[in-house]
C-alpha cells in the first residue's frame, strides 16, 4: 500500500510525531490531544489502512506485518525520516503498531496506550467479541443511530466499554466513531489477523506503556504480561481512565506522550 492512500490530519511544528488509532477507529480518535501536541509537534494522525478513511490495500490486510510495512513506507513517503526519525503514540492496536515500529528503528520513541499484544487467546476473543457486538450495533440505520446518541444516557451506556467517562464524548464525535467502526472494511480481517498475535519485540528506542486502571477491554491485568516482556520500558497507570484514555483525560495521555517524547521534563 502507498503512502499517499493514508488519509491523515496533519497539526503544528516541530519534530515528527505520528498518531495510530485502535481497530475500527479514526484519526479522530485523537482529537482530545491533537491541540496540545501540536503545540510541541508536527503531529500527524493517521487513519490505518482500511479503517476511517483511508481504503484496504490491493492485496488486503495482512496483518501485523502488513499493517507496520504500510505505517513505515507512510513515514518514508512523507520525508518523516529524512533528517531525524519521528515519535509515533498509538491505541490498542495502533500500540502494537507503534512498539512494532519502535522495535524494528523506524522511530525515536514509542507511547502505547493499553497495547495489543499482551493479552491471552481467551482475553483476545473476549475483547474482539465485544468490539464486534458494538459494531453490530453500529449497523443500525443512521437516523436511529443519531437518534439514540442524541441521549446523554444512551450515548453513555453506548461507549460505557470503551471510556469511563462517556459523558464527555460529544453527539458529533460519538456518531463519528459508530460510523468509522460500521464501515471500517478491514476489522474481521485485521480481528482475525490478531488469533495467535503476541507483541516479542526489544525496542531500543524510549518506550512507555499506560494502562488505563478502569480499561474494560484489554483489561490492566495485561499491564503485567507488558511489564515482564519489557522491562526496560517505563510503565505508566493512568487512574480511572478506560481502554480509549485520550478521551477520558486529555491532558493527563497528552503530558504522558511528550515526556516520553522529550518536549516535557518527566514529573519529578
Amino acid at each position: 500500500m502507498t503512502a499517499v492512500d493514508l488519509v491523515h490530519e496533519r497539526r503544528g511544528s516541530g519534530p515528527p510525531l505520528v498518531l495510530l488509532h485502535g481497530i475500527g477507529h479514526h484519526w479522530r480518535a485523537w482529537e482530545p490531544v491533537l491541540d496540545l501536541l501540536a503545540a510541541h509537534h508536527d503531529v500527524i494522525a493517521v487513519d490505518l489502512p482500511g479503517f476511517g478513511r483511508s481504503p484496504v490495500p490491493a492485496a488486503g490486510v495482512t496483518g501485523m506485518p502488513g499493517l507496520v510495512n504500510a505505517l513505515a513506507s507512510f513515514i518514508t513517503s512523507l520525508g518523516l525520516a529524512r533528517e531525524t526519525l519521528p515519535h509515533v503514540a498509538g491505541n490498542s492496536l495502533g500500540g502494537a503498531i507503534a512498539l512494532e515500529l519502535a522495535a524494528a528503528g523506524h522511530v525515536a520513541s514509542a507511547t502505547a496506550l493499553s497495547p495489543a499484544g499482551f493479552a491471552s487467546a481467551g482475553q483476545l476473543r473476549y475483547a474482539v467479541a465485544v468490539l464486534t457486538a458494538h459494531r453490530l450495533v453500529s449497523r443500525l440505520p443512521t437516523p436511529l443511530v443519531r437518534a439514540v446518541l442524541r441521549s446523554p444516557r444512551l450515548r453513555a451506556a453506548a461507549f460505557g466499554m470503551l471510556l469511563s467517562r462517556p459523558g464527555q464524548i460529544t453527539v458529533e464525535r460519538a456518531v463519528a466513531d459508530s460510523l468509522a467502526l460500521r464501515h471500517g472494511p478491514a476489522f474481521r480481517s485485521v480481528a482475525r489477523a490478531s488469533r495467535g498475535y503476541a507483541f516479542t519485540g526489544a525496542p531500543t528506542v524510549p518506550v512507555t506503556i499506560a494502562w488505563g486502571t478502569r480499561d474494560l477491554i484489554l483489561r490492566p491485568r495485561q499491564a503485567a504480561v507488558a511489564r515482564r516482556g519489557l522491562p526496560n520500558a517505563t510503565h505508566v497507570d493512568l487512574p480511572g481512565c478506560g481502554h480509549v484514555p485520550m478521551s477520558d483525560d486529555p491532558d493527563l495521555v497528552a503530558d504522558l506522550i511528550l515526556t516520553t517524547t522529550g518536549a516535557k521534563q518527566p514529573p519529578s
